[in-house]
């Protein structure tokens, strides 16, 4: 496309592209938008080197022309859409790109790799932390992921709602808190049991948290309070019927005096597992295979087309597909999101050069991101998680209570589109 464009002369036309999902995968009631902090990352150094150039050539790839391009390929557009951590719906302008055509097309794969994981997992973990109330969730989810998706993953956790992860990487990077485990193979490691807790409590301390069903759990409860005491942290299960295992645990931990002793389960959960042990005795979930995945929805569907082009006459119009069950709307759009008096959304309005009415609870939801290839500050590193996860806790309270609901349905606010 970039060696065509380049060689008829339109490749240096000024264009936008918006990203968008025509629907909500798996019937998810809202999306949740991550990633935008990392693509920023990427763009700000997005380059094309020596080895690459030479890759496309001796493959013949592309002409000299289009490596020409390349080899000078800098971003100088500008990019606006919604805040990370926010909730988005069916046709959402998530991500306005601004530039040429050469530019916005080199990006595309790019963006798009990004956003539709980094979203999927964001929106899966919004649920879990949804349906896991005000008992945190522990992203353990690496082992199941590529490694750069496993740190993304984990990043893309704490912006909805969990409290810390196992990736140490993502940590590092992210200014994230780390949490950590002991396997059964740990345990399995030792002659005894008794000896592998032993070897935890004099090198961890007391407040660690011993996992318990490696052989007998009741057997290990005991002589987990037998070494620690009533100092104990915590203990884990990951196996079995975990509601009736937690109920049993908690009673025995009671029993012998250890009522502080905090009890995590793990094993596969989801936020369908999640929400059936509300009511157990359980004070925090380890949540892995599921998270990393998308929760069964492991993509956005999110595309990326382009809305507004300049002709041969050097005027910017609208254009559109027209493609049967895969139209687009042309223009360059904004969004606000529709509040009544109570600050509960009611609509995501969607048009052309719309804002939201000064005498109204109505927000209007685009921001910068890039101004003339500049990044913008806040949006990245440490500090941009954390604005992610203050905007994404923020959208949430704004939505109706129909947003918890973990069936499939249609999404928990209509979008509507309006004229400039």
């Amino acid at each position: 496309m970039l060696q065509a464009a380049l060689a008829s002369g339109a490749a240096h036309r000024k264009t936008v592209f918006e990203v968008f999902t025509r629907r909500l995968s798996g019937g998810r009631r809202y999306g949740v938008l991550a990633g935008t902090g990392r693509f920023l990352e990427g763009l700000h150094d997005f380059r094309f080197t020596s080895d690459e150039i030479d890759f496309l050539a001796d493959r013949k790839v592309v002409n000299e022309q289009t490596l020409d391009y390349l080899r000078n390929f800098r971003f100088t557009g500008t990019i606006r859409g919604y805040a990370e951590g926010e909730i988005f719906f069916p046709h959402s302008p998530v991500l306005q790109v601004e530039a040429t055509f050469a530019e916005a097309c080199i990006l595309e794969t790019f963006i798009l790799s990004i956003f539709n994981y980094d979203s999927a997992v964001a929106t899966a973990a919004s649920r879990m932390s949804v349906a896991a109330g005000t008992r945190p969730c522990l992203e353990m989810g690496s082992r199941r992921a590529h490694e750069e998706a496993a740190v993304a993953a984990a990043r893309a956790a704490v912006i909805t709602g969990f409290a810390g992860t196992s990736n140490l990487e993502a940590g590092r990077r992210y200014g994230l808190h780390t949490i950590g485990t002991s396997a059964h193979s740990f345990t399995l490691l030792h002659d005894s049991e008794r000896e592998a807790f032993e070897a935890q409590l004099e090198s961890l301390g007391k407040d660690t948290t011993l996992l318990v069903d490696t052989y007998d759990v009741e057997k290990a409860v005991r002589l987990a309070v037998e070494l620690a005491g009533p100092e104990l942290g915590g203990v884990r299960l990951d196996s079995g019927d975990l509601v009736a295992q937690a109920q049993y645990v908690r009673e025995l931990l009671d029993s012998l005096g250890n009522t502080g002793t905090n009890i995590t389960v793990t094993s596969d959960l989801d936020e369908d597992a999640i929400a059936s042990l509300a009511a157990a005795p359980v004070n925090a979930y380890g949540v892995g295979t599921k998270l990393v995945t998308g929760s069964g929805v492991p993509t956005s569907s999110m595309v990326y087309k382009v809305v507004l082009r300049e002709n041969s006459e050097g005027v910017m119009e609208p254009v559109a597909k027209a493609s049967s069950g895969k139209a687009s709307i042309g223009g360059q759009k904004s969004a606000v999101r529709r509040l009544n008096a109570e600050g509960r959304a009611t609509a995501e309005v969607i048009g052309v050069d719309i804002t939201a009415p000064a005498d109204s609870n109505d927000r209007d939801l685009m921001v910068d991101l890039v101004v003339d290839g500049a990044v913008q500050p806040g949006f990245t590193g440490a500090e941009g998680v954390r604005r992610a996860s203050e905007r994404h806790a923020r959208s949430l309270t704004e939505l109706p209570v129909a947003a918890t609901r973990l069936s499939p349905g249609d999404p928990v606010i209509p979008t509507e589109f309006v004229n400039s």
